[in-house]
C-alpha cells in the first residue's frame, strides 16, 4: 500500500510539472502574445510561439509590420513581447545562440561582432520593442487573464550615443527615457512607466 501511495504521488507531482511546462493552445498563445502589441496592431501580427513538444514554431502568419512573440511555458509568470518585423534577424540570432547554450554576454558579443562583419543587419531606422509581464499571481495561465500587467518600451537605434542623441544614460525620474548600450549595434531607449502599484 506505501509503495502504491509513492506511486500516486509521483505520478501526481510529474502531471504538475507537466502542466507547468506544456504550451497552451494556440489560441490562448496568441491572444497573451498580443497583449504587448498596440491593440490596432494586434490582429495583423505574426505570432511565434510553442508547440504541443515546446518546439519554438509560427502560430499565426501576420499581415502588418509586426512580430510578437508568446510566453515561454517553462518560465514563471506572463513575459510576452512584439517588435517590429525589421528587428526579425537581431532577435532571431539571438534565439538561435541562446539555443546552442549561449551566455547573455556571448550572444551581445557574437552578435556584434556578426552585425558589423555584414551577416545580418539592424535596421536603419528606430525600431520598436514592447515587452508585457505579469507576475504568476497576475495572470491566469488557464485563460489568459491578466490583472496589472506592466508595459514597457525598448526602441533600438543602432550606434546612436549619449551625444548623439542627448539622451542620459540612467533615468532620473520614473518613465524618463534614457539610453542604454551606447555605441553598439543593440544601442536603444528605454522607457520604463511607473508601474503604478
Amino acid at each position: 500500500m506505501k509503495n502504491f501511495m509513492l506511486l500516486l504521488l509521483a505520478g501526481c507531482c510529474a502531471t504538475q510539472v507537466l502542466a507547468q511546462t506544456t504550451a497552451p493552445t494556440p489560441e490562448l498563445q496568441i491572444k497573451t502574445a498580443v497583449l504587448a502589441a498596440p491593440a490596432d496592431k494586434r490582429d495583423g501580427a505574426t505570432i511565434y510561439g510553442y508547440s504541443g513538444k515546446n518546439e519554438f514554431i509560427i502560430l499565426r502568419k501576420g499581415t502588418n509590420e509586426y512580430v510578437c512573440l508568446a510566453d515561454d511555458p517553462t518560465q514563471k509568470g506572463l513575459n510576452v513581447s512584439c517588435y517590429h518585423k525589421d528587428l526579425e534577424p537581431f532577435m532571431a540570432r539571438g534565439r538561435e545562440l541562446k539555443k546552442q547554450g549561449k551566455t547573455t554576454a556571448e550572444i551581445m558579443k557574437l552578435r556584434e561582432e556578426e552585425e558589423k562583419a555584414g551577416k545580418w543587419k539592424m535596421p536603419k531606422q528606430p525600431s520598436t520593442l514592447f515587452v508585457y509581464t505579469a507576475p504568476d499571481s497576475s495572470y491566469n495561465a488557464t485563460t489568459g487573464d491578466v490583472k496589472n500587467g506592466y508595459l514597457r518600451y525598448v526602441v533600438y537605434i543602432p550606434y546612436a550615443t549619449a551625444e548623439s542623441t542627448g539622451l542620459p544614460l540612467k533615468p532620473e525620474a520614473p518613465g524618463m527615457p534614457w539610453i542604454m548600450d551606447p555605441g553598439t549595434h543593440r544601442a536603444h531607449i528605454m522607457i520604463n512607466p511607473p508601474s503604478g502599484k
